[in-house]
C-alpha cells in the first residue's frame, strides 16, 4: 500500500528542509520528541504522539531538495521499525517550496490511517513555516490509553509549548513557586528529570547551552525513552528505598504537568491542557502529594475552589496554586 501527500510550504528549499529534520523545529509541528543522526544510515527515533513512536533509519539524504527513511513504529508487530519507507522530495515553486511525500510498503488496511495522520501533520508543517509554531497539537491532548508513559509525554509536550514561547530574558520572571524564578525553577525541573530518568537506566547530563525548552525536551526525551526501554514493572531505587516504577513515572508526569502551568503563569500564557490530562494528573497528585511536603516550596496549603471549576484550577488548587 503506497499513500502520497504534497503541500506548499511558504519558505525556501533549505529552510523547509530544516523544519523537516531538524528536532527543535520538528518539535513545532510535528513531534513531542525528536533525535535523528542525519546522515545515510543514521537512526532516527520520534514519538509522533503520546504513546506512538516512529524509528528507523536515513536511507537517502541531499539537503534541501530529498530525504529518504525507512519508517515503522515502536512495538507493532504489522509495522516495525523500518518496515516501510517515507521518501520526502523538495521542489521550488512559486510561493516557496512544495513538499512531496510518498509512504510505501504500508500494510493494507493502514493506508487510510497513515494518510489521515500525515496530512494532519503536513498541515501542520505548513502552519509552523507560517508563523514559526503550529501550537498545540490536538492529537497530544488526551492520550488514549492514558497510561503512564503516555501521560507523562503528553505533559511533556505541554511543557516544551510554554517554554518555546519563552525568550531567554524571561529567566529573572517570578513563578508560582515563591522560591523560585523562571530559571530557578527550569534547573529544579531538570534535576527532577535526571533523577528520574535515573530509576530508569538514563545517565542525563544538565545541558549548559541552548534555550529553556531546548534543554528541558532534550532532557526529558532521554529519560522518557529509557522509560519506554525499562517499562514501569517492579521497583526503582528511590534514595536507597524502594518504589514501585508506576509511581516515579507518575511523578515525572506530575513534574512536567504542573511546571508546564507554573511557567505558562509566570510568562502570562493560556495553558490548553485538555480536561482529561488534568483530571488525570489531579488523580497523581492525590496520591503523591503527602501532608509534609506542603511546605510552600513545593506545596503550599490546598486552596478552596468554586463548584464550577475546571480540572486544571482543581489540581492547581490542590498543590496550593493561584495565578
Amino acid at each position: 500500500m503506497t499513500v502520497e501527500k504534497s503541500v506548499v510550504v511558504p519558505l525556501n528549499a533549505d529552510e523547509t528542509f530544516a523544519l523537516l529534520t531538524e528536532p527543535e523545529r520538528l518539535r513545532r509541528w510535528q513531534a513531542v520528541t525528536a533525535r535523528i543522526d542525519l546522515k545515510a544510515g543514521g537512526a532516527y527515533r520520534w514519538t509522533v504522539s503520546p504513546g506512538h513512536s516512529a524509528s528507523g533509519q536515513v536511507v537517502e539524504i541531499d539537503p534541501g531538495r530529498h530525504l529518504s527513511l525507512s519508517f515503522g513504529w515502536d512495538g507493532s508487530a504489522e509495522l516495525p521499525p523500518g518496515a516501510s519507507m517515507v521518501t520526502i522530495t523538495l521542489e521550488p515553486v512559486e510561493g516557496g517550496t512544495k513538499v512531496s511525500l510518498v509512504h510505501d510498503g504500508l500494510p493494507d488496511d493502514q493506508g487510510s490511517g497513515h494518510l489521515e495522520g500525515w496530512t494532519h501533520y503536513l498541515d501542520r508543517l505548513v502552519v509552523a513555516a507560517s508563523k514559526g509554531d503550529a501550537g498545540a497539537d490536538p492529537w497530544c491532548a488526551a492520550p488514549d490509553p492514558m497510561e503512564p508513559l503516555s501521560a507523562a509525554e503528553a505533559s511533556l509536550a505541554l511543557c516544551q509549548l510554554m517554554l518555546r514561547k519563552m525568550g531567554d530574558d524571561s529567566g529573572a520572571l517570578p513563578t508560582p513557586c515563591a522560591l523560585y524564578s523562571v530559571a530557578d525553577l527550569e534547573e529544579h525541573l531538570l534535576g527532577s528529570i535526571s533523577s528520574l530518568g535515573g530509576m530508569a537506566g538514563a545517565s542525563i547530563a544538565s545541558p549548559i547551552d541552548g534555550s529553556f525548552e531546548s534543554r528541558v525536551a532534550d532532557a526529558g526525551q532521554e529519560a522518557l525513552e529509557a522509560w519506554r526501554k525499562r517499562g514501569i514493572g517492579g521497583e526503582v531505587d528511590f534514595g536507597g528505598q524502594q518504589l514501585p516504577a508506576t509511581m516515579a513515572a507518575n511523578i515525572l508526569t506530575l513534574e512536567f504537568f504542573v511546571h508546564a502551568w507554573d511557567f505558562a503563569s509566570a510568562s502570562s500564557q493560556e495553558f490548553p491542557a485538555s480536561p482529561e490530562l488534568a483530571e488525570h494528573v489531579l488523580g497523581i497528585a492525590t496520591q503523591i502529594i503527602a501532608p509534609n511536603m506542603r511546605d510552600g516550596d513545593r506545596f503550599g496549603p490546598v486552596i478552596e475552589v468554586g463548584a464550577d471549576a475546571n480540572a486544571v484550577e482543581r489540581l492547581m488548587s490542590f498543590t496550593g496554586r493561584s495565578r
